[in-house]
C-alpha cells in the first residue's frame, strides 16, 4: 500500500464517474406482465423518462426530450401511472397531464392555464372503467395568496373535463380507488401540520367521476396516516404511527376503527416529502428498519434500501440498492431474484466499498443521536502512520430526512473516502426512521438540536481517535445548509463548510416560502408571529459575524424552495466582513442539482475548496473557485 496524505489520493471515483451513465430510478409499477419504471438521467439535462420492460426487452415509451416530473408541492413525485398499457404522466415544462400508449403520440388531458405551469397534477389512479384519472391538483395564480390544492377527476378521453372530488383542506395525497370503482380514499391535512405530524384518512362514494358522502375515517390529531390502499376483497388498509412506529392497519369503513395488520418496532413508511412510492403490499410484505431496509417476509435480499414495493402476481417488484450498489429494478419470486434493470457496473474494487459503521453517540444534553460512519477506503493507498483523516460531516435536508442507506452517487460518500477523508452522515434528533418520538425531538428545537448533534458527532469521532479533530469539515443542503451555517457560527469546531441552498433568514422564510413548507417552522421553531424573536435569533444571517471559518456556497438560480436571495445575503455579509467565501450559482437549476455538468462542478469545487483550506493538492485537475 502506498502512503499518501489525505486529500491527495488518486481515485477512480471521480466526479464525472458519479453521473456518467448514472440513472435515478424512482418508481416501479407492474401492468399485467409488463414492468414500468422511471429513469432520471443527469446526462440528459436531468430529465426523467419512462421505460417499459416486456419479455426481457426494454423500451423508452415517452417521446425524445420528454421530462416526466410534477411540481406539486415543488418536490413532486408521483408524476405518472400506467394501466392497461396506457401511461398517464405530467410533462415538467408545462405541468399539463398527458396520456400515451407505446408507439403512439401523447394526448393532452388537462387544459392550458392562463399562466404558465399554473395547473399541476400528481399521484393519480385510473378508475376501473378507464374513464377518469383521479389525482392531486394544485392551482397557482397571481391572484392567489397561495396555491389551492384539491382532488379532481380528469376525463381520459381528451375532452379536458375536470370534476372536483375533494376540496377545502390545505393539502391532499394518495387518492386510491376501490377495486369495484365505487369508493375513493385519500389522505388530507391542514396548516400548520406537515404530513408526518397530523393527517386524516377520508373516503367518499365515487360514480362516473363524481364523489359524494365524503367522511373522515381516522386521524386523531396526534398521528400521521399514509399510503391508503385497497385490497382485492375491498378491505382498506393504511399506515399510521399512532403507536410510535409507522405500521399497517385495517380500516373499518363503518366506524373508522383501526386494527393492526403488519409491522413491528420499526418504521414502514417514510416522511411524505414526495408523492408516490409504496412500502407495503396486499400480501403483507413490508419494508423497514433504522439501519437499512429489510423485507419483513423472511426472504433475505442483498439490499439496504428498498423502495416502490409492489406485487405482480406471486412476485414482488421493487427498486433495490445497497451501500456498494446503485438502484436497480428487481423482481423477486420466492427466493429467486431477477434484476430487470441492473445498476451501473461501477468497476470498483470491493476495498473501496466497505459498509459504514452505524454509530450512536451522546448529545450535548445527555441524549443520544445516530449516524453512519464511513472510514477512508482505498485498494492501493493508505494514510501515513500516525495521520488521522479529516472528517466531512454530512447533514441531510428536511430537516425531517435521514442519512441514506445506499451508494448515493450524487452525495458522493465514496468520492471522499477514496481520497482519504472520513465521512459521517448524521441522523440528528428529528431524523426519520427511528419512530415518531425521535422525530418529535426536533419540535421547537430546529437550528439547535440538529446543530448540536452535528458538532457532537464530529467530536465523538475525534475523541474516539478515528479522525483529526483539527480538520473537521461540514456540509449540507437545504435545511442541512442551515445547520451547516449555524454550526460554523455558534461552534468553533469546523475548519470549513459548504452550504448548498440553505435557509439564511427564518423570518424571510415565513413570507417567501412555498405553500407546502410555509408553516413548517411553526412546529420546528415557534408560533408565528408571536415567536418572531426566536426566528431572528436562530437565523444564520444574524450570526454571520460569528463565522470565522471559510465557506463555500452553492445555489440553483431558479430554486423555488430556498430562493437565491438566501445564499446571496450570506455571501454578501461574509464579504463585507472580509471572510473567505466562494459562491457558485448554477443557471437553470432548482432545489438540488440535476444536470451532469453542474453535479460534477459542485463536487469538484468542494474538493478544491477543502484543499485550499487544509493545504493539500487534489490529484484531480479541478477548475479553481473564486474565493474572495
Amino acid at each position: 500500500m502506498e502512503q499518501l496524505p489525505a486529500g491527495t489520493w488518486p481515485s477512480p471515483v471521480t466526479a464525472a464517474s458519479l453521473v456518467g451513465g448514472a440513472v435515478g430510478i424512482a418508481d416501479v409499477v407492474p401492468d399485467g406482465d409488463d414492468v414500468w419504471w422511471s429513469e432520471q438521467r443527469p446526462e440528459e439535462n436531468g430529465r426523467t423518462a419512462l421505460v417499459r420492460w416486456r419479455n426481457g426487452e426494454r423500451l423508452e415509451v415517452t417521446p425524445p426530450g420528454a421530462n416526466v416530473r410534477t411540481s406539486v408541492h415543488e418536490y413532486g413525485g408521483g408524476a405518472w401511472w400506467v394501466q392497461d398499457g396506457v401511461v398517464f404522466y405530467v410533462e415538467f415544462d408545462d405541468q399539463r397531464l398527458r396520456k400515451i400508449e407505446a408507439g403512439g403520440e401523447p394526448v393532452l388531458l388537462s387544459p392550458e392555464p392562463d399562466q404558465g405551469r399554473a395547473l399541476r397534477f400528481a399521484d393519480g389512479r385510473v378508475t376501473p372503467d378507464g374513464r377518469w384519472f383521479v389525482c392531486v391538483h394544485e392551482q397557482h395564480g397571481a391572484d392567489r395568496r397561495e396555491a389551492v390544492n384539491s382532488l379532481v377527476a380528469v376525463a381520459t378521453d381528451g375532452s379536458m373535463e375536470m370534476i372536483p372530488v375533494a376540496t377545502g383542506a390545505d393539502f391532499y395525497a394518495s387518492p386510491r380507488i376501490s377495486p369495484d370503482g365505487t369508493h375513493v380514499a385519500w389522505i388530507q391535512w391542514m396548516h400548520p401540520n406537515m404530513p408526518w405530524d397530523s393527517t386524516e384518512l377520508w373516503v367518499a362514494d365515487l360514480a362516473d367521476g363524481h364523489a359524494s358522502n365524503a367522511r373522515r375515517l381516522a386521524g386523531n390529531g396526534d398521528e400521521a396516516l399514509q399510503q391508503p390502499e385497497w385490497r382485492a376483497d375491498g378491505t382498506l388498509t393504511v399506515v399510521t404511527d399512532r403507536t410510535d412506529w409507522w405500521n399497517v392497519y385495517d380500516v373499518d369503513l363503518t366506524t373508522g376503527g383501526l386494527s393492526h395488520r403488519a409491522g413491528g418496532e420499526y418504521d414502514i413508511a417514510k416522511p411524505h416529502w414526495v408523492f408516490g412510492g409504496s412500502r407495503y403490499t396486499e400480501r403483507d410484505h413490508v419494508v423497514g428498519g433504522p439501519n437499512g431496509d429489510r423485507l419483513a417476509s423472511g426472504v433475505d435480499v442483498p439490499y439496504t434500501s428498498i423502495t416502490s414495493l409492489r406485487e405482480q402476481g406471486d412476485a414482488l417488484l421493487f427498486v433495490g440498492a445497497s451501500f456498494g450498489r446503485e438502484s436497480e429494478v428487481v423482481r423477486l419470486r420466492g427466493s429467486d431474484l431477477e434484476v430487470l434493470r441492473p445498476a451501473r457496473d461501477l468497476g470498483l474494487d470491493a476495498a473501496f466499498l466497505p459498509a459504514p459503521e452505524f454509530i450512536t453517540f451522546p448529545t450535548m444534553d445527555d441524549g443520544e443521536a445516530h449516524g453512519l460512519y464511513y472510514a477512508p477506503a482505498h485498494a492501493r493507498v493508505e494514510l501515513a502512520a500516525g495521520e488521522r483523516p479529516p472528517l466531512v460531516v454530512f447533514i441531510h435536508g428536511g430537516p425531517t430526512g435521514a442519512a441514506v442507506r445506499e451508494y448515493a452517487a450524487r452525495l458522493g460518500h465514496r468520492f471522499w473516502t477514496s481520497r482519504g477523508f472520513a465521512v459521517v452522515d448524521v441522523d440528528y434528533r428529528g431524523s426519520a426512521g427511528y419512530g415518531r418520538k425521535y422525530r418529535n425531538l426536533l419540535r421547537g428545537n430546529w437550528c439547535r438540536a440538529d446543530v448540536d448533534d452535528a458538532v457532537a458527532a464530529a467530536q465523538y469521532l475525534a475523541q474516539r481517535g478515528d479522525v483529526d479533530g483539527d480538520r473537521l469539515l461540514i456540509r449540507g443542503g437545504s435545511a442541512g445548509g442551515t445547520t451547516t451555517l449555524l454550526a460554523l457560527a455558534l461552534h468553533d469546531v469546523f475548519a470549513a463548510g459548504t452550504n448548498m441552498f440553505g435557509v439564511a433568514d427564518l423570518v424571510a422564510l415565513m413570507s417567501d416560502d412555498h405553500k407546502f413548507e410555509s408553516q413548517y417552522s411553526v412546529s420546528l421553531v415557534a408560533p408565528w408571529p408571536e415567536g418572531a424573536e426566536t426566528y431572528a435569533e436562530r437565523s444564520p444571517i444574524n450570526h454571520v459575524l460569528e463565522i470565522s471559518a471559510p465557506l463555500l456556497v452553492l445555489q440553483g438560480s431558479i430554486d423555488p424552495v430556498v430562493p437565491p436571495a438566501h445564499s446571496k445575503m450570506i455571501v454578501e455579509a461574509m464579504r463585507a466582513k472580509g471572510l473567505p467565501v466562494g459562491y457558485i450559482e448554477f443557471e437553470g437549476e432548482g432545489h438540488g442539482f440535476r444536470r451532469a455538468e453542474n453535479i460534477v462542478r459542485s463536487i469538484e469545487a468542494e474538493l478544491w475548496f477543502y484543499g485550499s483550506v487544509l493545504g493539500f493538492e487534489p490529484a484531480d485537475k479541478i477548475e479553481p473557485v473564486d474565493i474572495s
